[in-house]
Order: C-alpha cells, then sequence, then structure tokens
C-alpha cells in the first residue's frame, strides 16, 4: 500500500510548537495549498490542510517558519478519531510530514526568522539575490 502526500503551500499562521508529557517536540500548521485547475469563474481554489511535524523537525521548523512562508512538505495522510469531554465525536485528516523544505526567503532576507543565532550559518544573501527574479514572491491566498 502506499500513503505519500507532496504538497507545495504557504503557511496560514506561525507554527505552534508544544512538548507532550514525554518530552517529544511536536509543531502543527495549517498550509494553504491552490489546486492546480480554476473554478467555474476562472479562479483557483485552495485548500488548507493540517500539517503536524515531530522531534527535530518539530522544532527545526519552528524557530525557522512563520506565516506566508512557501514550503513543501513530504509526508502521509493520517486519520484520527476521538471523542470531546462533552461526548461528541470528532475526526480530522491531517498531513504527518517526515520532509519539509523551506522554498523561500525569511521576509527580512536574512536567515532563521525567529531571532535565531545567524552567525554560524548566515550565508551572504547577496550572493543568491540574482536567483529570485523581482517580484517572486506571491500574494499569500489569505
Amino acid at each position: 500500500m502506499l500513503n505519500v502526500a507532496v504538497l507545495i503551500g504557504r503557511l496560514t499562521a506561525d507554527p505552534e510548537l508544544r512538548y507532550t508529557v514525554s518530552g517529544i517536540a511536536v509543531v502543527n500548521f495549517r498550509l494553504a495549498v491552490d489546486r492546480p485547475f480554476t473554478n467555474r469563474e476562472g479562479e483557483r481554489d485552495t485548500d488548507f490542510l493540517d500539517i503536524v511535524c515531530w522531534r527535530k523537525l518539530a522544532e527545526t521548523v519552528a524557530a525557522n517558519l512563520n506565516k506566508g512562508r512557501l514550503v513543501a512538505v513530504k509526508g502521509m495522510v493520517q486519520a484520527r478519531n476521538w471523542e470531546t469531554a462533552e461526548g461528541e465525536r470528532r475526526r480530522t485528516v491531517e498531513i504527518v510530514a517526515d520532509e519539509v523544505r523551506f522554498l523561500d526567503w525569511p521576509s527580512d532576507r536574512r536567515g532563521p526568522s525567529k531571532g535565531q543565532d545567524k552567525s554560524s550559518k548566515d550565508a551572504d544573501v547577496g550572493d543568491f539575490e540574482d536567483l529570485f527574479e523581482e517580484g517572486f514572491e506571491d500574494e499569500v491566498p489569505f
């Protein structure tokens, strides 16, 4: 059997990092992914998909991504059922990511986006500026 999802989209909000009782990092974020075809009005519809990352990947995502960033996510589709405290049955479908690739520069174009120490890995952004056309950054669809 095959269960693989590959998505490219933009984060709709900053990732939310938590730790389980046993100390394992987990991060959740929602990804806005445009459909590859247009609707009757000639516009592209957008799907909003929940993404979950665990352990080191979760910490890396939380430290480096924020709302609006363009990423590629590879993982598996997972459906979960649970019951609320009020006795209501709930169901969710999410992508459990095993790989997240950063596809754009942070808004300040200077490395990690949340005040991380950049000195050890800071590349000279000017060396890469010519790789990106003017107007490369799309508008966020939300």
